[in-house]
């Protein structure tokens, strides 16, 4: 058994314990006639409650951290750079700006017309991308015009909440803006599953390519590596893993910055092998994050987007001042 799958088994099994405690336990304990309901009557309180509230949001938080964890990997193989995460490029961003307008609108109301602009402006987005990534052949490039298209699209969903008439309309972009998984449905998960299976896909077909790339441009080139293809199969890829997340539990940030680097050095730096592990790290990352803002002891429920964010800014400083030592050295 190679290290990869052996890696892959173990975040697997992390994974699978994750969600299990995430499912038995919460800001309410069960006792043991409770369990026994839960498990033996489903017309049962605590049986609702486990399997209808509990099980889809933990699930929904494997989904859509392994969605920002593949992204975030695809990114960093494709940039180059341990800094990049779904964000950098403006998914993320244009994907909430979907969602926005689609709230702002009287959207809310329609069943799955929010998850639907989400997706459209994250293929929009990746629509763009891929058409900029065949015009600016430097990832600097790609990357300053991702950050220009997340500035862009931030400022457009800034305006459209500024502008909305409506203060429940508000409050509910705010909500998508700061990014949960609470109140999730089994639907929800279908939602985010398909999208991540054909990330998935697009991901795997360019990981010959990532992996070339580690040796410089102009050796993968040689080597007969279609840049094109590359670009277009990553930033697919990234795009529909990106838009599934944020369509369904709104914008998470850094959980596509750390997933890779904790499973880096261990399939030793590989773009291609480290895919995989990473959208399980991503995922096991969520499903833990999510449990831990559920079980804080705060008046309100805290956002899972504000959790990750102030674990994961600390992360981000540590990662960025370790590479500019490497590059100094």
């Amino acid at each position: 058994m190679s290290r990869t799958v052996r890696l892959c088994v173990t975040l697997g099994l992390l994974c699978t314990a994750a969600v299990a405690t995430a499912v038995l336990f919460g800001e309410t304990g069960f006792d043991r006639a409770q369990y026994a309901a839960a498990f033996g009557d489903p017309s049962s309180g605590p049986w609702a409650v486990l399997w209808q509230v509990r099980a889809p949001r933990a699930v929904c938080a494997l989904v859509v951290g392994a969605a920002l964890g593949l992204a975030g990997a695809v990114m960093q193989g494709l940039l180059r750079n341990p800094l990049a995460d779904p964000g950098v490029l403006g998914v993320s961003a244009t994907a909430a700006l979907g969602a926005a307008l689609a709230i702002v609108l009287g959207g809310a109301g329609v069943a799955g017309l929010v998850e639907m602009s989400a997706l459209a402006g994250a293929a929009v987005a990746g629509g763009v991308l891929v058409a900029a990534a065949g015009l600016m052949r430097a990832p600097e490039a790609l990357i300053l015009f991702g950050v220009a298209l997340s500035s862009f699209a931030g400022a457009a969903t800034a305006l459209i909440f500024n502008l909305s008439p409506s203060p429940i309309a508000q409050a509910e972009v705010m909500a998508w803006l700061l990014g949960s998984v609470q109140n999730r449905s089994w639907v929800d998960v279908a939602w985010v599953a398909p999208a991540l299976a054909m990330a998935a896909v697009f991901a795997g077909l360019s990981a010959r390519g990532l992996r070339m790339l580690t040796l410089g441009d102009e050796t993968a080139a040689t080597s007969g590596l279609s840049m094109g293809r590359l670009r277009g199969f990553a930033l697919i890829a990234a795009a529909l893993a990106t838009g599934a997340a944020v369509a369904v539990a709104g914008v998470i940030g850094f959980v596509g910055l750390a997933a890779p680097h904790l499973v880096r050095a261990a399939v030793r730096g590989d773009a291609g092998r480290i895919l995989a592990p990473s959208a399980l790290a991503g995922g096991l990352i969520l499903v833990v994050a999510d449990l831990a803002a559920r079980l804080t002891p705060t008046d309100q429920e805290l956002k899972l987007g504000v959790f990750t964010a102030l674990i994961g800014a600390p992360l981000f400083a540590l990662i960025a001042w370790r590479a500019a030592r490497e590059w100094r050295l």
